[in-house]
């Protein structure tokens, strides 16, 4: 158990978070399997939509890019939060929807991954 002191608002709070993949004490590590291939975009290119209304604060991708999966297409903030929206696949960005200062609603068209 690791023990974490958390402020949320100007109240801190004392959390404990217990390592779930880590061994047993004296068991072998067990092998780790080969990294699985990212996978690609589905034919026709796949739609990366906004997940909540916010405002778009930077756009770091530009069409004709290629992005790996994880990869941080745009930055939305949304209630005070900024929220990286990542890429789900590897691909080439089709076409971008957003730029920086724009609102948009759920569901919103960010970019196009191909």
């Amino acid at each position: 158990m690791k023990k974490y002191r958390v402020n949320v608002n100007g109240s801190l709070y004392e959390v404990e978070i217990e390592e779930m993949d880590a061994p047993a004490a004296g068991a072998a590590a067990p092998q780790a399997p080969a990294a699985p291939k990212a996978p690609a975009a589905p034919a026709g290119g796949q739609q990366i939509k906004a997940p909540m209304p916010g405002t778009i604060l930077d756009v770091r991708v530009q069409a004709g890019q290629a992005v790996k999966k994880g990869q941080v297409l745009v930055i939305l903030e949304a209630m005070k939060m900024e929220n990286e929206i990542q890429a789900p696949c590897d691909g080439t960005v089709t076409s971008v929807s957003v730029k920086k200062g724009d609102s948009v609603e759920t569901q919103a068209l960010i970019c196009t991954i191909a």
